[in-house]
């Protein structure tokens, strides 16, 4: 079976707030790493009442400090948010700390609305419209020292000089960062949890079309799933009415922090809303280990990743651990039968 690792949001539940979120990521963390997953990811939001973290730089180190093994990283940096420079410099530092263990996700969506990522971004020079690909050329220049001849910035290092950035990720839902990723030789993250695009698709394109780079030499597929496990399908069922609730609410625009499991089992669904919840869970992994594996497998052998990043964003702390726990207890069974 292929390699697990976890993408965490620091999610704020009605019971969790914020700061607690924060220390609640690093307990996971801490746990994972003891289990054997192999990375650890943390999202950036910005002005969203459900996610504490706006800034996966502070929590890698944070995280990276109180692990072993498992590697860190973004997942990812909003690039358009930031000065490239900015970003090489702060993920050099962490590769200097924290040698082979971190990793530099990218994303090209600002992971907020419209006001907030114009007030992060009011004060950078930035060009009108989608810039992603000039940033992300920029910011590969800071590594390879590429700037044409004259050009100021040959006057500039992204300290710390004696360390390279950690390996670049891009992150994507649609078949644009699967190709960019292959195009420049880069790994690829697809977010099959929030994608209306096939993650299939995706993956396959990106193994079919990648060249070779001095970023990466092989390609490197990772599938980012949505899942909730426990004893039983019907525990893991009841602990993803916190989900249900909480993407019908995003889907209006309302980022609110998880609801309880009660609250989301008194919610007055109307038909609608019910038949919106059954079709997201076509983006959800629900059940007892067995079943959840079950469901899993075809989509992973089809798109042929290399790894699977999991998502679980349930309103229990102690119950999203046991879920992380399950799984790979039932992928180390799995591998096993396979040997």
């Amino acid at each position: 079976m292929i390699p697990l690792s976890v993408l965490d949001l620091s999610v704020v539940t009605t019971g969790t707030k914020p700061a607690r979120a924060l220390r609640n990521s690093i307990d996971l963390a801490r746990h994972v790493d003891g289990l054997g997953y192999v990375r650890y990811w943390l999202a950036e939001h910005h002005n969203l009442a459900s996610v504490a973290s706006p800034a996966p730089d502070l929590m890698i180190g944070q995280i990276a400090a109180v692990t072993q093994d498992i590697r860190v990283g973004s997942g990812g940096v909003m690039l358009p948010n930031h000065a490239p420079l900015v970003v090489a410099e702060r993920f050099k530092m962490l590769e200097a700390l924290f040698p082979g263990r971190i990793d530099l996700g990218l994303g090209r969506a600002p992971g907020t609305d419209g006001a907030t990522a114009h007030a992060l971004r009011s004060r950078l020079d930035r060009r009108e419209g989608d810039d992603f690909l000039e940033r992300l050329h920029e910011l590969t220049l800071w590594e390879t020292r590429d700037f044409p001849p004259g050009h100021p910035y040959n006057n500039v290092v992204a300290m710390p000089d004696d360390t390279p950035l950690p390996p670049i990720w891009l992150l994507g839902s649609s078949d644009y960062s699967s190709e960019l990723a292959a195009q420049v030789g880069m790994g690829f993250a697809f977010a099959h949890h929030f994608a209306t695009y096939d993650a299939i698709e995706a993956l396959t394109h990106y193994r079919r079309r990648f060249k070779p780079s001095g970023w990466r030499q092989t390609p490197h597929a990772i599938l980012a799933v949505a899942a909730v496990c426990a004893e039983t399908d019907a525990e893991a069922e009841q602990l993803a009415t916190s989900m249900d609730l909480n993407r019908l609410r995003r889907d209006r625009g309302q980022y609110l922090p998880l609801p309880s499991v009660e609250e989301a089992l008194a919610y007055p669904y109307s038909d609608a809303e019910r038949a919106s919840i059954a079709r997201n869970r076509s983006r959800l992994f629900v059940g007892s280990p067995a079943t959840v594996l079950a469901k899993l497998q075809p989509m992973i052998t089809a798109s042929e990743a290399d790894e699977l990043m999991v998502i679980t964003a349930v309103y229990d702390h102690e119950a999203r651990k046991k879920s992380y726990s399950l799984l790979a207890d039932a992928f180390r069974r799995a591998k096993k039968a396979a040997a």
